[in-house]
């Protein structure tokens, strides 16, 4: 007879973090918390593996999970971006937990589960911020924070012997343009209530300073939009409602008519009106149509900001989309950032455009704000660690470098304990604060759907 592998499990004396992807990378985030046998799930997310010129959807492998899925008490989403949620239709037959998502995120899984015919099958809910929810063991609140995409979440996972602050994704915003701003006040309660542990976003603590306002984007895309004298296309990640809110705005004060490209756009501003995020006196016209208005009165916003072969502006730079063709004179600004992994093909799309005659700004070199992160820099980071004042800080989302930055940040910060590592090690948070490394195989597979 072949043995079976023994499952460590966490006992009523444990509580554990187990992150199975998006600790070491950026992207495929998946993470386990364990607490007396049982197991919680915080998103499920999708990324993308580079091999020469091709590309392939990946998530990590839930393999350690699925093999006791039955102690999974539910899958949590923290936030509607691909890299927290894009793998549950293909991981949900494996894992088969409920699955809890706000609203926006909600009816962006709904809109996916919608084409497959076992859609139905899934049971999703619908949560409300800042109310408490138990899964076995575990209680969850979602707690409203900024980011670049509306209704995203921290999450304060609490269990008999411990409470944790996972940040989930996240900046300190004032004034989001969309959504709740910032709330000191909030973390500052959640801090007084004793947070064991601090799960933290590290993607942008690197950066010195803080983080720019989502609404600072407006006056640099007004002052590059109203000097252009023919079309106009802005290339954004489609789930920056915020900042499609802003461009539509901008479009109605140079009397412009706007029209989004690409279907993930199409999806996310029909589910922005569903959910009243988008403001009725903001018009678009049917994509079909621009093609026809005179050029001066042409905007149109367009997936693709990372070149991805099949996007709507790798299709323009190639002369090659259905209802618009580029001419010399025309701008296309990039109002996103350049993804490491993907810096080359967008610096070759670029090429391509400016071979064109078309004028191409970036925002990396623009001296004007055409984009802002959602994720935390420096100052940011700080000012919630002296509000949540977790006794333990463990840095997730994030390459090596940005979970040893933050690490570093947090040790200069005073938090008593820092423990970092990567994918499969198990990070114990009570009853003593301990990293077992290696605990569990790691890796990832394909995605078919």
């Amino acid at each position: 007879m072949t043995a079976h592998p023994i499952i460590q499990t966490p006992t009523k004396h444990d509580f554990w973090f187990l992150p199975l992807g998006g600790t070491g990378e950026i992207g495929m985030n998946m993470n386990l918390y364990g607490h007396n046998k049982q197991w919680l799930m915080v998103d499920c997310g999708m990324g993308f593996l580079h091999e020469g010129l091709q590309e392939k959807r990946v998530c990590a492998d839930p393999q350690f999970i699925e093999q006791q899925s039955e102690n999974l008490q539910a899958i949590i989403v923290t936030h509607a971006h691909e890299d927290h949620l894009g793998a549950i239709m293909e991981l949900w037959p494996r894992l088969q937990a409920p699955v809890y998502a706000s609203p926006f995120a909600y009816q962006l899984l709904l809109n996916k589960l919608n084409s497959v015919t076992w859609g139905h099958s899934i049971p999703l809910f619908q949560i409300e911020f800042q109310r408490s929810y138990d899964f076995g063991e575990f209680s969850v609140t979602w707690l409203p924070m900024p980011h670049s995409v509306p209704e995203a979440a921290s999450l304060l996972i609490e269990t008999p012997i411990a409470k944790v602050l996972h940040t989930g994704d996240w900046k300190i915003d004032a004034n989001p343009v969309l959504g709740q701003p910032f709330n000191p006040q909030l973390y500052s309660l959640i801090g007084s209530y004793g947070i064991d542990a601090m799960i933290c976003d590290s993607t942008n603590a690197v950066k010195e300073g803080s983080t720019l306002s989502e609404s600072a984007c407006y006056q640099g895309l007004y002052q590059t939009i109203a000097k252009s004298k023919n079309r106009v296309v802005v290339g954004c990640f489609s789930s920056n409602i915020a900042r499609l809110v802003t461009i539509a705005k901008i479009a109605a004060k140079t009397k412009r008519k706007m029209a989004t490209f690409g279907r993930s756009m199409e999806t996310m501003v029909s589910i922005a009106k569903r959910l009243n995020y988008w403001p009725k006196n903001l018009e678009l016209i049917d994509p079909k149509h621009i093609g026809y208005l005179p050029p001066e009165e042409v905007l149109v916003v367009a997936t693709g900001s990372q070149a991805e072969p099949r996007a709507a502006l790798t299709k323009l730079a190639n002369q090659r989309h259905p209802w618009l063709f580029l001419d010399e004179g025309d701008t296309v600004i990039f109002s996103s950032i350049k993804i490491p992994p993907n810096k080359e093909r967008i610096d070759r799309l670029i090429e391509r455009l400016r071979s064109q005659q078309v004028e191409v700004i970036h925002a990396e070199d623009s001296t004007i704000p055409l984009h802002a992160s959602g994720h935390p820099a420096k100052q940011d980071l700080l000012q919630l660690f002296n509000l949540v004042k977790p006794k333990t800080l463990i840095p997730t989302h994030g390459e090596p470098q940005h979970l040893q930055a933050l690490a570093d940040l947090a040790k200069q910060a005073g938090i008593n304990e820092v423990c970092h590592g990567s994918n499969g090690d198990l990070f114990k948070i009570a009853p003593f604060v301990k990293k077992q490394a290696e605990f569990t195989k790691t890796g990832f597979i394909e995605l078919s759907i």
